[in-house]
């Protein structure tokens, strides 16, 4: 029987004055209120290294998430194919996509990423994680816990009676009557994953699905009340690591419980602190002797439209008199364009009680609550917004229902075919 051992390792990924945020279509840098993170744990003992890790930026895609993952790998002495990055996705971050930042480079177009910053902080998290494979611990248990979110996530798609969409609750939603509709299709649990030495708690990994925006665009960095909640959650048990990761909320928001006041940040930070509390206090142990981690690449097919296609989108990123967001969108979707023969890893960390799903882009809570089902007899936790390179992931009727997101889906409708992926890589019958 092998030695289960973890380590857990943590970085700054806080951008410096000036940097640009959310892919430069925000604000840049002005300051800080809070700094970003990248933070990870890597399990050892069963086959080669696993690696986790949650960053506090708004995305990356494509190679950018690619090359984090073979520094933690080659650091970690494991495959890149082991190892999942995830976004926090706050908005006030880098959004980070290399192809594209060459890209608006060779139009001299505004940049979207600082290349010298970023690869700085992948080499900064990979030699965190180098060290605290010096001091590993081991572990005997997994943890599981849940406990409800009161009043922050809701559906951002309101449906008129001709089954289109009427109202985009987008994360601020300053409109009474938008945020007056009813919460609609979300996930209110949130979800806790722990390791434990015996009776001695490691680390808490928790899940929860909202787009984690209170206020953006005044170019102040923040982990914003998803990594602020994670913190305080910190600071009250030092002891035991803590990670945060967003699961499936390409269509969920704070929108009908947040008018993007200042005030309601914390507001929000303490009712996802209370549920992060709860579910810990929800927790229940089992042993654990060994994993599994199982990964199924898929190919996402592109869009078909002309607007999406690669003439259109040469033609805009070329154009110096068009707005700074289309030149930037344009040059995502080119980068998207050029990485589709790579395809994306889809991937599951299978702990017999619970698993582990990590998904791409930002997939619709239908995929989440599909996983679930999937799989009633485990506990399952599923992080989105892995390698963000297909941007939103909707259902196929979201395509006809019309709405925001379709709109900055590069992706063709593909829910069968990620649904498969999923169903498999669950090891469950569709």
């Amino acid at each position: 029987m092998p030695s289960l051992h973890l380590a857990t390792f943590q970085s700054d990924a806080t951008p410096p004055l000036g940097h640009p945020l959310c892919g430069g279509w925000i604000e840049p840098v002005r300051g800080v209120d809070d700094p970003l993170r990248a933070l990870g744990i890597v399990l050892l003992g069963a086959a080669k290294p696993v690696v986790l890790c949650a960053v506090d930026w708004c995305g990356l895609r494509n190679e950018a998430n690619w090359r984090w993952r073979q520094a933690l790998a080659q650091a970690a002495n494991t495959t890149p194919e082991r190892v999942a990055v995830h976004c926090v996705h706050p908005h006030n971050a880098p959004f980070a996509d290399v192809e594209a930042e060459r890209l608006l480079q060779s139009v001299h177009g505004e940049p979207s990423l600082d290349l010298p910053f970023f690869d700085r902080v992948v080499q900064q998290s990979a030699d965190a994680l180098r060290k605290a494979l010096q001091k590993t611990t081991p572990f005997s248990h997994i943890g599981i816990g849940q406990a409800q979110v009161e009043q922050v996530a809701s559906n951002r798609r309101i449906l008129g009676g001709d089954g289109k969409v009427r109202f985009t609750r987008y994360s601020a939603t300053k409109d009474p009557k938008i945020r007056a509709e009813p919460e609609g299709l979300i996930d209110p649990w949130l979800k806790t994953l722990s390791f434990w030495n015996g009776e001695q708690p490691l680390a808490a990994l928790s899940y929860y699905a909202v787009h984690p925006m209170s206020y953006y665009g005044d170019g102040r960095v923040s982990a914003d009340f998803c990594g602020l909640a994670r913190q305080k959650r910190q600071d009250e048990e030092p002891k035991i690591f803590q990670m945060y990761f967003n699961g499936c909320a390409g269509n969920i928001t704070a929108g009908k419980y947040n008018d993007g006041s200042k005030a309601n940040r914390p507001v929000l930070r303490d009712r996802i602190y209370t549920a992060l509390k709860a579910a810990w206090q929800a927790t229940k142990r089992y042993p654990l002797t060994a994993w599994e981690w199982r990964v199924e690449p898929i190919r996402l097919p592109p869009r078909r439209e002309k607007s999406f296609g690669e003439e259109e989108s040469r033609k805009v990123l070329s154009d110096p008199k068009a707005v700074k967001a289309r030149r930037g969108n344009a040059a995502f979707q080119l980068a998207w364009l050029k990485r589709l023969d790579r395809p994306i890893d889809l991937s599951c960390l299978d702990l017999g009680k619970a698993l582990v799903l990590h998904l791409p882009g930002e997939p619709f809570i239908e995929y989440q609550l599909k996983a679930q089902e999937l799989r009633k007899d485990a506990f399952v936790c599923v992080a989105g917004y892995g390698d963000g390179g297909p941007g939103y992931i909707p259902t196929d009727r979201a395509y006809l229902e019309g709405g925001y997101e379709p709109t900055v889906a590069l992706a063709a409708p593909s829910e069968k075919q990620l649904t498969e992926a999923i169903a498999k890589v669950l090891k469950a019958n569709v």
